[in-house]
């Protein structure tokens, strides 16, 4: 029989329970006041996972070695929507959102009332620091219709902690960098590191200093050369299966000029391409760790540092993943990533740095490749394809012309038209999407009623549609290519953008060992666990999108 405690003896026991806690709360205390003094989240664009399984052994210690054997590595982890391109990826890293909420929809989309392509991160009310500036240029998170991570961190310390992003492309900085951080993108015409007006007037003399030294020049004339024995790259595919534009080249060395003998925008754009261009970017990477002194607040509050490594993506859609090229610039980059790590720990010391590693999306083999496997794998020209379309809804509909404009995935329809000719806009919707699915190489098409009701089917495939269609920004269809297939036009290289898992599994890994558990994790992870999960280290709110959750088989 269980003994009931009188009133007063209940009081006791319960101040008693109390003073338990209370006890406990100083070492609960100290043990959440361990905060990391700095985050650094690698994007590293264009990797899929099983490159970064395939060429393991031949890492060295340092850089992403050091990840696998000292970090949380995730072998399932995915950009778990299903339009795969660099701004929905780096949207999701530190939002943890989708696009169904962060509303970018894809590098460039069609407005659904002007009918014309806007760009992920355009806004024409601010320009480049210094630099020329089109109206297509990145400048500004507008578009992004979600906070971040790092707007949760200064929102949490009053503006105290500093978030500052730079990338090889404006994207890939701006969407790491959110409302309130401070991204700097490479300019292809200057090479220059350089911000724009939405985040300050002027560049601050640190970033002045950097650029007058211009390090960008030091690599003209200089060949980028295997790194390894020729033996290491045995297993890559032939070059000639790639055949690149004439006056290009497929092959190691690789040499930086430009075609007027002079160092010009020619010469700086072509930088993209190969290995230079990620260490320019982790060298500024530098200059803003020591110009800012980011992981040395002195507030004491944690800071935020957002690199996004751009030249895999350009290395693999010139070549492939399979090729020797890319082989040869993942292990460079591994080489960059040590000496990165090894600054990082003089300057703020590894036992006080979080490090997130993971890519905005992976990357198919090139279809000649995919074919020498046996695979089904054709590029499909988007444009012929919709001529196509809409020639047949016009005949069907009595000639009216009912398909306004397309970028593919999305398609939009002019409902305006069709509810003019008296035409029902499901019927239409349904007719086009019969239509793509009898062409060769369409495996899906799903209409706006679908998608708003909830009708499409259950599939993972159609699940990954869903989370990437915006019901205000997104078409009126969107279209899913067989396994292998994709949208493009041309004889050589690769593109990314399915739901496969080619282009959805990436590297998820962490690594602070005062924080996380290291090991080989099999579970299933998404892109967006990872601002969940350091918003709970950071003790701080999670983006106002997030959907992820926290990797807690991970923490200490």
């Amino acid at each position: 029989m269980t003994k009931k405690l009188s009133l007063p003896a209940l009081v006791i026991a319960t101040s008693c329970l109390a003073l338990g806690a209370y006890a406990a709360a100083p070492a609960a205390s100290a043990a959440a006041a361990a905060q990391p003094k700095l985050v650094v989240v690698l994007v590293v664009d264009g990797l899929p996972n099983e490159q970064l399984l395939r060429y393991r052994d031949q890492f060295g210690q340092g850089g992403l070695r050091r990840m696998l054997d000292q970090g949380a590595s995730f072998s399932n982890a995915h950009q778990a929507h299903g339009i795969t391109v660099t701004a929905i990826g780096h949207s999701a890293v530190l939002t943890g959102a989708y696009p169904y909420v962060h509303g970018v929809i894809g590098n460039n989309w069609i407005d659904p009332i002007t009918k014309k392509s806007v760009y992920c991160t355009e806004d024409t009310n601010y320009t480049y620091i210094g630099e020329e500036t089109k109206s297509s240029d990145g400048t500004a998170p507008t578009r992004l219709k979600v906070d971040t991570l790092g707007d949760q961190l200064r929102y949490a310390t009053g503006s105290r902690s500093k978030v500052v992003t730079v990338s090889g492309k404006d994207r890939g900085a701006i969407l790491l960098a959110g409302k309130t951080g401070t991204a700097y993108m490479y300019m292809d015409k200057s090479g220059n590191f350089a911000s724009s007006t939405f985040y300050m007037k002027a560049h601050p003399g640190w970033v002045q200093q950097y650029q007058a030294a211009k390090p960008q020049d030091r690599y003209y004339g200089k060949s980028w050369t295997a790194l390894l024995p020729e033996a290491a790259y045995a297993g890559d595919a032939n070059p000639d299966l790639n055949q690149v534009k004439a006056g290009a080249h497929n092959r190691l060395p690789y040499s930086y000029y430009s075609e007027s003998g002079e160092i010009d925008a020619g010469y700086y754009n072509s930088l993209k391409t190969g290995p230079f261009l990620d260490q320019l970017t982790l060298d500024f990477a530098r200059a803003a760790v020591d110009g800012e002194n980011l992981g040395r607040n002195p507030a004491g509050v944690p800071d935020l540092l957002g690199v996004s490594l751009s030249a895999h993506d350009y290395v693999n859609h010139a070549f492939g993943p399979e090729s020797k090229l890319s082989h040869d610039h993942l292990q460079r980059l591994d080489r960059m990533l040590a000496d990165f790590f090894t600054y990082l720990d003089k300057k703020v010391g590894m036992d006080n740095v979080l490090v997130v590693l993971t890519a905005d999306h992976g990357f198919p083999n090139t279809p000649e490749f995919a074919q020498t496997q046996h695979n089904d794998a054709q590029r499909i020209d988007g444009d012929k394809l919709m001529a196509a379309l809409d020639k047949h809804l016009s005949e069907k509909f009595g000639g009216a012309k009912l398909l306004s404009a397309w970028s593919l995935p999305n398609i939009h329809l002019d409902y305006a038209q069709i509810d003019k000719s008296g035409l029902k806009r499901e019927d239409v919707e349904s007719a086009a999407a019969r239509y793509l699915l009898a062409q060769n190489g369409i495996v899906e098409a799903y209409t706006r009623t679908q998608l708003e009701s909830g009708a499409a089917n259950t599939t993972r495939i159609a699940t990954l549609m869903r989370r990437a269609w915006n019901r205000e920004a997104s078409g009126d269809l969107m279209v899913v290519t067989k396994p292998y297939w994709y949208f493009g036009t041309g004889t050589s290289g690769t593109s990314h953008g399915s739901p496969y898992a080619y282009d959805t599994n990436v590297p998820l890994m962490i690594m602070g060992k005062r924080w996380i558990k290291p090991g080989a994790y099999g579970q299933y992870a998404e892109v967006v666990d990872i601002a969940p999960t350091l918003a709970h280290l950071l003790q701080v709110r999670p983006p106002s999108g997030a959907e992820g959750r926290v990797l807690t088989e991970t923490l200490r």
